[in-house]
């Protein structure tokens, strides 16, 4: 089974879900990390649709830049990760299977 898992190797829940795929037996992990090769605007609609989660659950509020989108919809807020990848939540990871935000990361197993 493949594995791609949207990573900021900084940020520990990141790391954990990426021990946790890389501890699966007969998974291969391709590891993007997001902040250096950012997902396009529509990857992550299809992503967030796949997980059956709305943009805004996937915004990371911790970071200053989201807090201009308080009241912004999915598609701007959107377009904002896609111009500033910092404000995408992590881990994402994606299998045949499914897609999951690995928080916690023990989510991620729902799709291995």
């Amino acid at each position: 089974m493949k594995a791609t898992i949207y990573h900021n190797p900084r940020c520990s829940k990141s790391r954990e879900a990426l021990a946790i795929l890389n501890e699966a037996p007969g998974v291969e992990v391709e590891v993007v990390e997001y902040l250096k090769t950012p997902p396009s605007r529509e990857t992550l609609k299809d992503l967030y649709a796949r997980a059956g989660m709305t943009a805004r659950e996937g915004l990371r509020i911790a970071e200053d830049a989201a807090k201009p989108l308080k009241g912004a919809d999915d598609e701007a807020i959107l377009d904002a990760m896609a111009a500033n990848p910092i404000l995408i939540e992590r881990p994402l990871v994606v299998t045949e299977k499914g897609v999951r935000l690995g928080r916690p990361p023990e989510k991620i197993r729902e799709i291995l």
